[in-house]
């Protein structure tokens, strides 16, 4: 049995299937039921999923038993039944592939959150993980596949619970946020190292985001374990489809077929063993991967560059910590540009992942120099561990003079919280704040946090026009002097829904936004039209607008975005332009924004730039090019 799986791994690169879930739940599975039990309810639905990537062109199945271990069996009653359960989901992915499919025993975490705080507790979670692989041995699985893991201890007992049954080949899977780091910590060649220690034969990484963040982390995994041919354990990658997105009720991943199969040619360039999908890739993915491995020519992957991980993102988010100075209340000078018709420049910046402040106040002092009028500061941008956006925010102030505009997400925070930051922001000169939902915990470094949220930006932006700015709070008690907030709201000009967005834009501004930022905007056409049939339903906006710019720094870095972020959709003369800039490319990215905002300049108070991995010397070079032309 492990023989058969070593001699396929040194035959070719083989493909793995897609997301069971994500097909489960589009086929009318669920969410409120475990979906490793319908191996028993509901076989033929389970079977046809896996019949499905095998005809995509998978060689390899994972069972659906990701979370079959008693200990996560339990929150649905089914502890007692956890190995008739493994042994069902063998049985019906066996009856799928045949014997030509290699079949991998899935086995997720325990969902535990007090899997490995004690010796007791460990001692229940491994004999939990020795139920569930006792009986998918059982079952006859060709290997064992430990996968989404981001507790490298709890992987680890997972792994001496299957060395104590079986030798059967065993893969080790984790998950990393788009920072590079497990949600306990862990780098890539941390895990990468402790892994091979333990002696498994496949090192893998999975959902993680889209297809560009895996890879990176599969070249971080190469460099730590060496070339391949060392006796060494190979990788595995399973990307997730993209960031997921939530469209009219239904989540939506964004990267295509096309943009896997590209994907999935610089994963086996790597060394990548075995490729497949994780969240939101479907038979078309698995079949767009086995055509690109199937025609396109073996090359000999060229030394790595290192690249980061952690990939510049133009949702609108927040994050750092405070000065002590309390500076006399003054109003807004950024208010004050936008009500006489100053081009305004504003420049998205991201806090620190800790206390110091220094690269951050610099990269500040420069784009000051370069022309910017104020910065915006986000705040836990994309739900990862940052430095408050407030604490940010003083401190770049106090080092640069410049105002800043605070983001405001409401999501994570109770009533009582916002209005207590709200009097922080003022005791502490920030007067401006954009007003956004903020990022759902689940994407970001700590899934298990809660997000939830009293109120939405619109109900915020009125807190603050109508009460704050009155100086009652939102029960009409007294705090004091009014405040005076200039509060944003977002908008975009190139959205899926047209018809949505236009709704949600109008009550934003009739809540009483001051001005508008928008996402990034690649397409001046399509965002002019979204403003016209604004106009022909509303008449003008009335506030001031601020178009998002996002210098593209290759066409690597355009197809993600594509791709792989939610909300976002370049228009194919961008991507063209792009893949045929070469060497030119990030000329190329800046040009693009220069065009929408000539385009558009009638129509714009100012523009909102949203660095691409934090390129501030690239965006400065923007903000002058853009002051010369104004």
């Amino acid at each position: 049995m492990a023989i058969d799986v070593r001699e396929r791994l040194s035959e070719a690169t083989l493909i793995a299937d897609g997301a069971m879930g994500t097909q489960l739940s589009v086929r009318g599975a669920s969410f409120g039921r475990s979906f490793d039990e319908l191996n028993l309810l509901e076989p033929e639905l389970v079977t046809t999923v896996h019949r499905d990537f095998v005809a995509a062109g998978a060689d390899l199945l994972l069972t659906n038993t990701f979370c079959a271990t008693p200990l996560h069996l339990d929150r649905w009653g089914l502890a007692d039944r956890a190995a008739e359960i493994n042994r069902a989901g063998v049985a019906v992915a066996r009856r799928a592939g045949g014997a030509d499919v290699l079949l991998a025993g899935s086995v997720g975490p325990s969902a535990s959150p007090t899997a490995t705080s004690t010796g007791g507790a460990s001692r229940l979670t491994g004999e939990s993980f020795g139920i569930q692989i006792e009986a998918l041995l059982e079952g006859g699985v060709d290997l064992l596949w430990f996968e989404t893991f981001s507790d490298l201890d709890e992987l680890e007992i997972a792994i001496v619970a299957a060395r104590q049954r079986s030798d059967v080949p065993i893969v080790a899977s984790v998950t990393f946020t788009r920072d590079g780091y497990t949600v306990h910590g862990a780098t890539p060649e941390q895990a990468a190292r402790r892994l091979a220690g333990l002696g498994v034969d496949g090192i893998g990484v999975n959902c993680s985001t889209g297809p560009l963040a895996v890879t990176h982390v599969a070249e971080r995994y190469r460099e730590t374990l060496g070339d391949e041919g060392n006796g060494g354990p190979f990788i595995a990658a399973m990307p997730n489809a993209g960031f997921p997105d939530l469209r009219g009720g239904r989540i939506y991943y964004p990267a295509s077929p096309d943009y896997f199969a590209t994907s999935t040619v610089r994963l086996r360039e790597i060394g990548c063993r075995i490729i497949g999908g994780c969240c939101g890739t479907t038979p078309a993915h698995v079949a767009a991967m086995r055509s690109a491995i199937d025609t396109a020519p073996r090359t000999k992957s060229p030394p790595s560059t290192r690249s980061a991980v952690a990939i510049a993102s133009p949702t609108v988010g927040l994050a750092e910590q405070a000065t002590s100075a309390t500076p006399e209340r003054v109003r807004s000078a950024f208010g004050t540009a936008l009500a006489t018709g100053q081009f305004v420049v504003t420049v998205e910046m991201e806090p620190p992942r800790s206390a110091d402040t220094t690269e951050l106040e610099a990269s500040a002092r420069i784009l000051r120099q370069a022309g910017a009028t104020v910065l915006d500061i986000s705040d836990i941008p994309m739900a990862r561990l940052r430095m408050t956006g407030l604490a940010a925010a003083s401190r770049v102030q106090a080092s640069t003079g410049l105002e800043t505009v605070l983001h405001f997400p409401v999501r994570g925070r109770n009533l009582l919280r916002i209005q207590g930051d709200l009097l922080a922001a003022h005791a502490l000169g920030v007067r401006n704040l954009f007003a956004t939902m903020g990022d759902p915990a689940v994407i970001g470094d700590y899934p298990q946090a809660f997000d939830h949220h009293d109120i939405v930006p619109t109900a915020l932006i009125r807190l603050i026009k109508e009460q704050f700015n009155r100086g009652v709070d939102a029960a009409g008690s007294s705090v004091g002097a009014p405040c005076e907030f200039v509060v944003g709201a977002a908008a975009s000009l190139t959205p899926f829904d047209v018809d949505h967005e236009i709704r949600l834009l109008r009550r934003k501004i009739d809540s009483g936004a001051d001005f508008l930022l928008t996402q990034p905007v690649f397409d001046a056409a399509a965002a002019l039209e979204f403003l016209d049939r604004y106009t022909d339903r509303h008449g003008p906006l009335g506030i001031p607008l601020l178009v998002g710019l996002l210098p593209l720094a290759t066409a690597r870095h355009a197809n993600f975005l594509n791709n792989e972020v939610p909300g976002m959709s370049l228009p194919p003369a961008a991507l063209d332009i792009m893949t045929g800039a070469g060497d030119h490319a990030a000329e190329a990215g800046l040009r693009i924004c220069l065009d929408v905002a000539t385009a558009m300049r009638d129509r714009i108070a100012g523009v909102y730039v949203i660095p691409a991995f934090k390129r501030y010397r690239t965006v400065a070079q923007l903000i002058e090019r853009l002051r010369a032309a104004d």
